[in-house]
């Protein structure tokens, strides 16, 4: 009988050990509490004050101090943690919350926060918040500057145009005198741009703006590099501009860097096709202007297929198409052979603008071309009512 109790007894044993051996094991928590001591402005105790703690992780506690003015936060997860005074015993019921810092939190350890006093945590809250009027005063002050930059150096570039056009105008006696206004104003433009962009800050929206506007100054004097290396950086600062891309291949083109400057006229087109036709035209305007009338012809097709109602594309075409021009020999006479599309190119100009200035234009090229070779047909059509 006792062998029987003792391998029972033996048996309640080995199960119980199985029992424990086979449940699942519980790992123990490992964590950080906070504590801290809060006084009034006289440096008294202060009781029923609500604070909250929110973890780097986004977990939000809520404590109250007690009547020593202590607050406690236990079993806490690691990390930092922000402390906040949100809630406050009344007569200061309507006290708007306090932040009182971050303090890290780490395993088995109890995070001392340092005795604070009401009043020093208020004088440096308006320290903080006089340190961010200052900051905020001086960002509107330089922004104010740099307001006053851009509208003189706006003035200067109406003025600078204006410089220009009466230079196209000046007499050969006038032209060193307008010529050292135009400088002058581009120099004054120049630098109030570049003032405004002092002014500006590096992360300021609106330094594209400048950057265009400095190109522009340099643009209308006829500075070419300068304005190229003004007009990439408003697109560094703005990549997705088609009107600068157009501006720097004005430049590019003007300053003989054909490739460069019908890449640029490319991207322009590319980022606005609505505008395409006017990119390829500006490209062969440019063009024509630096005597470059060959290469000016691919563009203008390009932009008279785009846009076959604009009687500037097609007049330039044909009298670009009249640098195609050879000549060859019918027995003792040098005959004119004019490329194909010229006479087209002008009569379409005609057509389109019979009373503008294209129109007229183009109808003297055809008079031109009849000079040279007396006997093509240039009839121009008349437009139907």
């Amino acid at each position: 009988m006792k062998r029987l109790r003792k391998s029972w007894a033996l048996a309640a044993v080995f199960a119980a050990a199985m029992v424990c051996f086979l449940a699942p094991g519980a790992k123990a928590q490992v964590t950080g509490s906070i504590t801290g001591t809060i006084e009034d402005i006289n440096g008294k105790a202060w009781y029923g004050l609500g604070v909250e703690a929110v973890s780097d992780q986004g977990a939000k506690l809520e404590a109250k101090t007690d009547g020593e003015g202590i607050f406690h936060f236990r079993n806490l997860r690691p990390g930092v943690y922000d402390l906040t005074i949100i809630s406050f015993p009344p007569p200061n019921d309507k006290q708007t919350p306090v932040k009182m810092g971050q303090i890290k939190v780490t395993s088995n350890d109890e995070a001392k926060v340092p005795d604070m006093n009401f009043k020093q945590i208020m004088a440096k809250q308006g320290t903080e918040a006089a340190d961010k009027a200052k900051k905020q005063d001086e960002e509107k002050e330089k922004f104010e500057g740099m307001k006053a930059h851009y509208a003189a150096g706006t003035a200067f570039l109406d003025q600078e145009r204006k410089a220009k056009d009466d230079l196209s105008k000046a007499t050969p006696d006038q032209r060193d005198a307008a010529k050292a206004n135009l400088k002058d104003l581009s120099d004054k433009a120049t630098g109030e741009f570049q003032a405004a962009q002092k002014a500006a800050s590096e992360k300021d929206p609106n330094q594209h703006l400048l950057w265009a506007k400095l190109g522009e100054a340099y643009d209308i004097a006829g500075r070419n590099d300068e304005a190229a290396q003004a007009y990439q950086q408003a697109i560094a600062a703005k990549p997705d501009d088609p009107g600068y891309y157009n501006n720097l291949g004005n430049v590019l083109a003007r300053a003989g860097k054909i490739d460069d400057a019908r890449a640029a006229y490319s991207k322009s087109a590319e980022l606005d096709p609505t505008k395409a036709a006017t990119a390829w035209r500006n490209f062969g305007i440019s063009l024509y202007n630096a005597n470059r009338g060959g290469d000016a012809i691919e563009p203008l097709q390009k932009s008279a297929e785009l846009d076959p109602k604009n009687a500037q594309t097609w007049y330039l075409l044909g009298a670009c198409l009249v640098y195609k021009m050879t000549v060859k020999k019918v027995g003792d006479k040098d005959v004119p052979e004019f490329a194909p599309g010229t006479i087209e190119a002008y009569q379409k100009a005609v057509d389109l603008d019979p009373n503008g200035i294209y129109g007229q234009q183009a109808k003297e090229g055809l008079a031109q071309l009849q000079q040279m070779a007396p006997g093509i047909d240039i009839k121009v059509k008349k437009k139907k009512s």
